[in-house]
């Protein structure tokens, strides 16, 4: 296929689940523990002349992925995802939010991992093509979603340190109720003085697997403590405040100011990060994107200058922080209660993924 070409071969499942067995599911779906009866690939290689090029896009079963045990994912780690999800709106259309913010990160992410970047016009037709084939699996209960996951590896065969020349790109989904579970509130994060998620110059700043399988043991860490999450510094930058484990982190001040991180190319450029500095300036707030430092927030909390701390990601959306944990020391008051900006913005945020409050933006894309 030419890199314009958005036509996917249909090789549809002849074992899908039945409507009792989804119902079942739909019922109570948690998070990322089922998955829909389909998949959307497109491969790349390289020809014998050096070019490159992406083909065979389809839609088939899902199903385990046949790999030889020297492809080039399982030994250098060239992996990089995508995390958005599906709602259906109340007409029974279904939509995705701002699907073309995911597939430029996409792309960054390919160009730091060494992996070919996909044309846009193909990362959304595989959004499309995978949601048409698996509709009857988006759950409608409150805060529920199908959450899909691009992702792309490198699939050739070979030992030697540089670029992989043969690719996949694929697209799973799976329904999903909230992050978190159940009723939305504040959560105790975990200080991890013994592990960074990412450092200068490294991969920090995009989508890949090895940022995350670097958080893990930070994130046993904060659970065996008590604790939901886990929040990096830069110890090297004044104990910077950077981002959880997989969420990024705003402060909202008493004067009604907001503060998130500025990307330093350790934190993740978050989807939902962006779109709540955008929605929080449409209501006339400050939002400013500068260095915030552990001190400060510990002082901010102190003295009542910083009113409300959440953090946000796809999965779990907007999600307010509690109880900061430090060692033996808390940052923060037990038994906090979410603030009322985070709410808000939470409330608008969800509304205009769904469908019920107006999208002035252009953030909506339908794919049913």
């Amino acid at each position: 296929m030419t890199a314009t070409d958005t036509h996917f071969a249909q090789h549809l499942s002849m074992q899908r689940a039945s409507a009792e067995e989804r119902e079942a599911v739909l019922a109570n779906p948690g998070f990322g523990n089922f998955f829909t009866d389909h998949t959307a690939i497109v491969d790349f290689s390289v020809d014998p002349s050096g070019v490159g090029g992406w083909h065979d896009a389809r839609v088939e079963p899902y199903g385990p992925i046949a790999l030889d045990p020297a492809a080039a994912v399982l030994h250098y780690g060239q992996e990089i995802f995508e995390g958005m999800k599906a709602y259906r709106h109340a007409d029974g259309s279904v939509w995705t939010f701002r699907a073309d913010a995911n597939a430029a990160r996409l792309n960054r992410s390919a160009i730091r991992l060494a992996l070919p970047q996909l044309p846009e016009e193909l990362f959304l037709e595989s959004l499309r093509q995978l949601v048409a084939a698996d509709q009857e699996w988006i759950p409608t209960g409150d805060g529920e979603s199908l959450y899909i996951r691009p992702f792309m590896i490198a699939t050739e065969a070979f030992l030697g340190v540089r670029p992989a020349r043969e690719v996949s790109y694929r697209v799973i989904a799976s329904p999903a109720g909230n992050y978190f579970g159940g009723e939305v509130k504040p959560v105790d994060i975990w200080v991890s003085r013994n592990y960074a998620r990412a450092g200068r110059g490294g991969t920090g700043a995009a989508k890949a697997g090895g940022n995350y399988a670097s958080s893990l043991a930070a994130q046993l860490e904060a659970e065996a403590h008590g604790c939901k999450q886990v929040l990096f510094l830069d110890q090297f930058n004044d104990n910077a405040v950077e981002e959880l484990g997989g969420m990024n982190v705003f402060f909202v001040f008493r004067d009604g100011s907001i503060v998130t991180p500025a990307l330093s190319g350790t934190i993740l450029e978050g989807v939902t990060r962006s779109s709540i500095i955008q929605l929080g300036r449409d209501r006339g707030l400050e939002v400013t994107e500068r260095k915030i430092t552990l001190d400060e927030w510990r002082d901010g909390v102190a003295s009542g200058e910083i009113t409300e701390v959440f953090a946000c990601g796809t999965a779990a959306v907007i999600t307010p922080i509690g109880r900061l944990r430090d060692g033996d020391e808390f940052i923060g008051a037990e038994g906090a209660t979410a603030g009322e900006v985070t709410m808000s913005i939470r409330s608008q945020l969800l509304g205009i993924q769904t469908g019920v409050v107006e999208d002035t933006h252009g953030w909506l894309t339908r794919l049913v």
